[in-house]
């Protein structure tokens, strides 16, 4: 069994607190993924599991066993740094034993774990290599390799593709999902980029300032997010925001009004202070309002700036500070939506479409996947401003309750 249960844990240093209250429950082969900025407290938190680092307070237990004081050898996990550090003087086969050799194993165990590791890991020809004969992809598979020979109940692996070139850690990602469908063992994973966090993990565990802000699996952090950071931080590009005041049946913001159905999202009253979120996908020239089931009135807007990224175009438009008249018939929507300012959106179009810079056009935003958060506390109030209903039956849903 390699479940991972952190209970309260909190590790200060003098007077920075770099883990405040971490609660984690991870389960017996689950690839759980911890994801933030640089300092948020995802390498602490690796590092108390690992035993590198004794918490200020709270528990650790690993297959049911309290770890929280004991050294790293009596944990059984394997750890995978970011930085590779093979023994240069040593061959790939040697590399790979030398944990195994340090605690005495029989010759005929190491070989065949070394030979088992090598074959999960496709480098079974490189076994008589020097590291310097490898190449980076190479050397990072025999780290990983030097990890799985110790077959420990749980890995622990702290940004192990940092290093590595785009192309290459595209690959290694689908090498390390492969990996971990064979082995069926808990993978432990640090990372500052999410997009390895979400192509990877059944979980992940968002963290910022030392606090875990939201863990759950990748498409609910991204479709659901708990609050205003892990909407800003999960997704690339990032969750348009702006902010907005309640008024009856609508969210006035600063550009443009929202109209919203109060009995779905009954925890709003008027006068309420919110922050609208809108992904760049879920806007839509108007002209397009046809595909969507509950579009808002069309938002008067000029293009800026267009990004044309292969398989779409991310187009930053201005939006009009002028009250926008009745709109044309053929968009399908009756009455344009009041602007009140000057405000900017980013949006995602198709590679084909023939939008230039500084073109005036309409935008409607997809009501259905509008977010609503608190703007005092940051919390998120609404996922769907039409039809799913408050966070906590959205949140009860996925999670089975």
């Amino acid at each position: 069994m390699g479940d991972v249960i952190l209970d309260n844990v909190t590790k200060r240093y003098a007077d920075v607190t770099a883990v405040d209250d971490m609660n984690l429950d991870i389960h017996d082969g689950e690839f759980v993924t911890l994801v933030g900025p640089s300092g948020c407290g995802k390498s602490t938190t690796l590092e108390t599991i690992a035993g590198l680092t004794i918490p200020s307070e709270g528990t650790i237990t690993i297959a049911g066993v309290d770890v929280t004081t004991r050294p790293p050898k009596d944990r059984d996990i394997a750890m995978v740094f970011q930085n590779i550090a093979l023994f240069p003087h040593m061959d790939v086969h040697d590399n790979m034993s030398f944990g195994l050799r340090l605690r005495d194993y029989a010759s005929d165990e190491i070989d065949r774990r070394v030979a088992s590791a090598a074959d999960i890991l496709q480098i079974e020809d490189l076994l008589d290599r020097m590291p310097d004969e490898l190449s980076g992809g190479q050397r990072q598979r025999v780290a990983i390799g030097r990890a799985i020979v110790r077959e420990p109940a749980v890995f622990l692996m702290d940004e192990p593709l940092a290093n590595l070139d785009a192309k290459l850690r595209v690959h290694m990602r689908t090498e390390l999902q492969r990996l971990h469908k064979e082995l069926e063992t808990t993978i432990i994973y640090v990372t500052h980029d999410q997009a390895e966090a979400m192509t990877m993990s059944d979980r992940i565990a968002v963290m910022n300032e030392g606090h875990l802000q939201q863990i759950a699996p990748p498409l609910v952090c991204y479709d659901q997010p708990a609050n205003l950071f892990v909407a800003g931080f999960i997704g690339s590009p990032s969750m348009n925001f702006v902010d907005g005041t309640v008024r009856a049946t609508e969210i006035e913001t600063e550009g443009f009004d929202v109209e919203f159905d109060p009995s779905y999202v009954d925890e709003l009253g008027e006068g309420d202070e919110v922050t609208v979120g809108i992904r760049p996908e879920d806007v839509y020239p108007a002209e397009d309002a046809g595909e969507l089931a509950n579009p808002t009135r069309p938002i008067r807007a000029r293009t800026d700036v267009l990004e044309p990224m292969g398989d779409e175009i991310f187009v930053y438009i201005i939006l009009r500070g002028e009250d926008a008249s009745d709109t044309d018939a053929d968009t399908g929507a009756a009455g344009a939506a009041s602007a009140h300012g000057v405000d900017e959106l980013l949006m995602s179009v198709e590679p084909d479409s023939t939008l230039t810079d500084d073109e005036d056009l309409e935008v409607v935003l997809d009501r259905e996947k509008v977010h609503l958060f608190d703007t005092a506390s940051g919390d998120a109030v609404s996922h769907d401003i039409v039809h799913s209903g408050s966070v906590g039956e959205q949140r009860s849903a996925w999670e089975g309750g």
